[in-house]
């Protein structure tokens, strides 16, 4: 599948919605990527799966870390297309059990790529890979589905990580555009906040 077939069946399952939001970083959007809704439409996860799984074929890594909870499905369907296995760090640590703040199965001092949905700025992978690297994990590449080429790559990158997305969104807008999915006020609108906010 091409990234514009794929563009349009994301927009097309509700995963891309405009009108005004609040993003976990604070920022006021006009546009929302919700990737959660991957887990209800198991084919077009599959096809996301897919997509990323062509981005780690250049990487070297021990297993992958799926960043929860959009992540999640994302991961687990990467984990099952490339036979990846897959670990995850706990967002809390339990109480109970085994206590542990990641979880699977890994050694200290393997590599893992860290999978999520979407990337923003960058401060919340940052967060994500924190208790990967204090259980001994090395984490040098971050895959995606979606760049909002909002500072993420930059900020990546000034702490030594590679961002590896599959689509960036000007080039999505322009897709959804094109496509007469969204007209051309609400692209430029989209593309004017996107160049003030980066």
């Amino acid at each position: 599948m091409g990234k514009k077939e794929l563009v349009i069946e994301l927009f097309d399952a509700g995963c891309v919605k405009f009108r005004s939001f609040t993003l976990k970083s604070g920022i006021v959007s006009p546009i929302y990527i919700d990737l959660r809704l991957l887990a209800s439409r198991p084919m077009l996860l599959k096809k996301v799966a897919g997509a990323m799984a062509s981005k780690l074929k250049k990487l070297q890594f021990d297993r992958i870390a799926a960043i929860p909870y959009a992540a999640m499905p994302i991961g687990t369907a990467i984990s099952l297309k490339t036979g990846a296995p897959m670990v995850y760090a706990r967002k809390e640590v339990k109480e109970y059990g085994t206590k542990r703040q990641v979880e699977g199965e890994f050694k200290p001092g393997e590599t893992v790529v860290v999978i999520d949905d979407l990337i923003t700025t960058g401060g919340s992978k940052l967060e994500a890979i924190a208790p990967l690297t204090e259980a001994g994990l090395l984490v040098k590449d971050v895959v995606v589905l979606i760049d909002r080429e909002q500072g993420g790559k930059k900020q990546l990158a000034e702490k030594g990580l590679e961002l590896h997305a599959v689509l960036k969104l000007k080039a999505m807008l322009k897709i959804l555009l094109d496509a007469n999915k969204i007209d051309r006020a609400k692209y430029d609108e989209t593309i004017a906040f996107l160049k003030a906010n980066r």
